[in-house]
């Protein structure tokens, strides 16, 4: 597999609008290679008899189930409120509109 040349970096820093140095396009070259090999090897473990997974383990639901509880009054949660009107809670007006 041939590898990123500097030429390719300082093109992609181009179209990234990033100013690079000659070293650190050296070092980004040099990683850049190793990431795409990285990502090669993977492609080659993978296999048509391995089924795609999002999580290498199973996972299963561990939140309790929903049950119906009491709640509060309206009387009861504008008790404490600084202003009401209309059975609701009062707040200042922040986009100017009506």
């Amino acid at each position: 597999m041939p590898g990123i040349t500097r030429e390719e970096v300082a093109h992609l820093a181009r179209l990234a609008r990033l100013e690079l140095t000659d070293e650190e396009l050296d070092h980004f070259a040099g990683q850049l290679d190793d990431i795409i090999g990285a990502v090669a090897r993977v492609s080659e473990v993978a296999a048509e008899d391995v089924p795609p997974t999002s999580h290498p383990l199973p996972l299963t639901n561990v939140m309790r189930a929903d049950e119906v509880r009491p709640g509060l009054t309206a009387q009861q949660a504008l008790s404490g409120a600084p202003a009401q009107e209309q059975q609701r809670f009062k707040v200042p007006q922040i986009l100017g509109e009506e």
